[in-house]
């Protein structure tokens, strides 16, 4: 079967395009990296991709807020591509500074299916410094396509505005229809690392949100960051455990997986 064509965005400080482009064609896809003027200028179509990806970075040095530059310029020149997109029913996945933009470009949550009106922000972190670290996400919704047989896992968030923010009556409609995807809690990487839960104080302790129809997704943590085994931060420890109960190593880490099931989606 052919294999599904994936745009990675890029320009003005979008930064992991090669992290997400790799993870994409390492889970079976075949993935393109693309500068926005490309579409801009018509050089190429939207239309011709099947997954639409928005990778972390500093989009415009995130001067007038995190992902707000970058969103403003995709509503001002392909709103009605993506909208297209949209109703093709294809999947569109942001990561980081990608979350962000989806946020700001009212992507994300998008309640009622009504897109382009901004319901949430992902403001300064509460300890106000940029953050990097592994956090442990435990999976909510349990019907989007990106998070398929995903119940939890452990991946790096690295960010400075991270800390989701929505009204109560905006939190509310989103936790009733069941639009959370991630949540941080407590788990093995958290305890390991003697850290909170939460990395940056977001409400809900939400770390990725989707849309209504599940198939557009925004994460804060960074999944490209945890691809291999060896990229884990206990990796030496979880080694010897694997050795010790006589289990093969893994080669690759919990990350993959969404990737994967973004590509499994066209198959």
């Amino acid at each position: 079967m052919k294999k599904p064509r994936i745009l990675i965005l890029s320009g003005y400080g979008l930064n992991s395009e090669e992290e997400t482009k790799f993870a994409f064609d390492v889970a079976g896809g075949n993935a393109e990296i693309v500068h926005i003027n490309d579409f801009i200028s018509k050089k190429k179509k939207l239309s011709d991709y099947q997954i639409f990806a928005i990778p972390g970075g500093f989009a415009y040095g995130d001067d007038t807020g995190a992902g707000n530059g970058y969103a403003n310029r995709l509503r001002n020149h392909l709103w009605k591509d993506i909208i297209q997109f949209i109703n093709e029913g294809k999947l569109i996945i942001g990561i980081c500074n990608g979350f962000q933009v989806l946020a700001n470009l009212g992507l994300l949550p998008a309640l009622n299916l009504k897109y382009g009106e901004r319901e949430l922000g992902l403001m300064p972190n509460e300890i106000p410094r940029y953050t990097v670290r592994f956090v442990d996400l435990k999976t909510e919704n349990k019907k989007s396509p990106w998070l398929k047989d995903i119940k939890s896992l452990s991946i790096p968030i690295s960010n400075g505005e991270g800390k989701l923010y929505a009204t109560e009556k905006t939190l509310k409609e989103i936790k009733a229809k069941n639009l959370v995807a991630f949540r941080y809690y407590k788990g093995k990487m958290s305890n390991y690392l003697n850290l909170p839960a939460s990395p940056n104080g977001s409400i809900d302790d939400i770390a990725g949100i989707n849309d209504e129809t599940g198939r557009i997704l925004g994460l804060m943590p960074h999944p490209e960051r945890a691809m291999f085994f060896t990229q884990l931060p206990n990796w030496p420890y979880l080694k010897e455990e694997y050795l010790r109960t006589g289990k093969k190593l893994p080669k690759f880490g919990p990350g993959l997986q969404i990737f994967k099931n973004g590509v499994n989606y066209f198959k």
